[in-house]
């Protein structure tokens, strides 16, 4: 992986006719606020009080004030070690009936191929200086990356629901009588949208430091669970065996894989401030650790819960898989105590949900000019209205929401790291064809690829994912194959490789056909 400084040697100055461009990337409030005519004081104030203005817009090399790229290891840290990751690892022996030991080495495998593909696009914030769906454009052109846009929309709105559905079962679990559900979840939500709001900086200092509670009270859990008596072998019984089982175990990887490549779309979009020149390795490493140590400890505590044969426990955690309600059960021997700590992880699904939201206010700005024209905060709104509502038509089945979002998120995620990749370490490597990338075009269309071949690969990708998918509703042809009874889930495996065969030849014929 190359220094920063190589990848941005072709950064060109704005011409004339983009002048509005380079005036917005130096100073969004003032900007924006001349925008909106009457409502321009109202704005300036708002910026001046600490509401982040810059959206999509590139930060220039002279604007970027963070040094600190630790905040890569305690933001992911902080943001994966939560309430909302216990369930993935429950997956495994509620739905693949997985028992303990093969539901570990499946998070510890393909958590780690998982966290590599996000951790590298995390080092493209620094290179770049943009947004993480503004990258796209420099591999699928400015229409692939509205694209990826939406899916990123709808991906991260996904993301949003479940965690605030499973923070408001937990604050409902303690106050059965008093609290509803519903009002769980609205809570949870406003709880998620006031640093979104304010924006970046707000965004960092909250996650530098979400993680220290959180990891107190997983600890706690570890204990306690421990106490309460793990079975490993609590499945033993239910366990399929030869091809039943290899496809119970891909199909609880692809759920665990998109656990780590969930964040992927967004992971840029918060190195953007660090110094070009920062190391990319150094920021690979920080990302990876502060991915796969906290989300395998937390997935793998979800995992061994489940395994607690005291009836108690098993009628807490129900045939509907509340994993709250099984929280719940394993903090109850501390009585007020254990409250006292399932509200703070109630709560802790707002460190979770803060990238959710915060990213899906810019993927909207990045749907277009019109879109970006609206200030950035607009959109967080927006999205914390859609998936608060989302959240409370859908609190009754969490569960299955997890389940198939996850897995069907994983095959998107999979072939878009892979087209960005490969455009990256093929053409835009020092001495390649392109030969690095023209930072100052990312939002002039014309001077931006085409993005055929970037579209046509992710469209491949697709295709691989239907063939490979294994799901209650589908099963694809090379699914049902790699199975035995229900088929085994290789959507993600096969979207990657189909992207991968397809795209360096596509776009290497589009960049001789166009120069760009």
């Amino acid at each position: 992986m190359s220094s920063s400084q190589e990848y941005y040697d072709k950064e060109k100055g704005p011409t004339s006719t983009d002048i509005d461009v380079a005036e917005l990337e130096a100073a969004p409030d003032q900007v924006i606020a001349e925008r909106f005519g009457v409502l321009g004081p109202f704005l300036s104030k708002l910026f001046e009080s600490g509401v982040e203005a810059r959206g999509v817009e590139r930060v220039p090399e002279n604007q970027r004030e963070t040094k600190n790229a630790w905040n890569n290891l305690l933001m992911w840290w902080s943001v994966n070690m939560v309430l909302t990751t216990i369930p993935v690892g429950a997956l495994g022996q509620y739905l693949f009936t997985l028992t303990l030991p093969h539901t570990i080495a499946t998070i510890l495998c393909f958590g780690a191929l998982g966290g590599v593909a996000t951790a590298f696009i995390a080092t493209l914030g620094p290179q770049t200086g943009l947004r993480t769906m503004i990258i796209t454009r420099y591999s699928s052109g400015y229409f692939g990356g509205t694209i990826y846009s939406i899916l990123n929309i709808l991906t991260q709105l996904g993301f949003s629901t479940t965690a605030v559905i499973l923070g408001g079962q937990t604050l409902a679990s303690i106050h059965t009588n008093t609290l509803p559900l519903v009002v769980g979840i609205i809570l949870i939500g406003i709880c998620c949208l006031i640093p979104c709001f304010i924006g970046y900086d707000m965004v960092h200092i909250y996650e530098r430091y979400a993680w220290i509670v959180t990891f107190f009270i997983m600890c706690c859990l570890w204990g306690l669970g421990g106490q309460a008596g793990f079975d490993a072998n609590a499945q033993k019984p239910l366990e399929d065996t030869g091809r039943a089982l290899s496809a119970d175990i891909l199909s609880f990887g692809g759920i665990v894989f998109g656990s780590f490549s969930g964040w992927a779309p967004v992971a840029a979009d918060y190195n953007v401030r660090l110094p070009a020149d920062t190391s990319a390795w150094r920021v690979f490493t920080l990302t990876f650790l502060g991915l796969y140590i906290p989300i395998c400890f937390t997935a793998i505590l979800g995992a061994a819960l489940v395994t607690i044969t005291d009836p108690a426990y098993v009628a807490a955690f129900g045939e509907d898989g509340s994993m709250g309600g099984l929280v719940a059960q394993v903090l109850a021997p501390w009585a007020g105590g254990g409250k006292f700590l399932l509200v703070l992880l109630a709560f802790s699904v707002i460190a979770n949900n803060i990238p959710n939201t915060y990213s899906t206010g810019l993927s909207m700005q990045a749907l277009g000019r019109p879109f970006a024209m609206i200030p950035r905060f607009l959109w967080v709104c927006l999205a914390f209205l859609i998936y608060t509502v989302a959240g409370v038509a859908g609190r009754e089945h969490f569960s299955a929401i997890l389940s198939n979002f996850l897995s069907i998120l994983s095959y998107w995620t999979a072939f878009f790291v892979v087209i960005v990749a490969e455009e990256h370490f093929l053409f835009r490597r020092p001495g390649g064809v392109l030969g690095g990338y023209n930072l100052g075009d990312w939002d002039r269309p014309s001077k931006l690829p085409l993005g055929i071949a970037g579209i046509l690969a992710a469209c491949f990708g697709a295709a691989g994912a239907v063939v490979g998918m294994s799901q209650v509703w589908y099963t694809g042809p090379i699914g049902k194959l790699a199975g035995a009874t229900y088929g085994a889930d290789l959507g993600f495996e096969l979207a990657a490789g189909f992207s991968a065969v397809t795209y360096p030849p596509m776009r290497w014929l589009e960049i001789r056909l166009t120069g760009r």
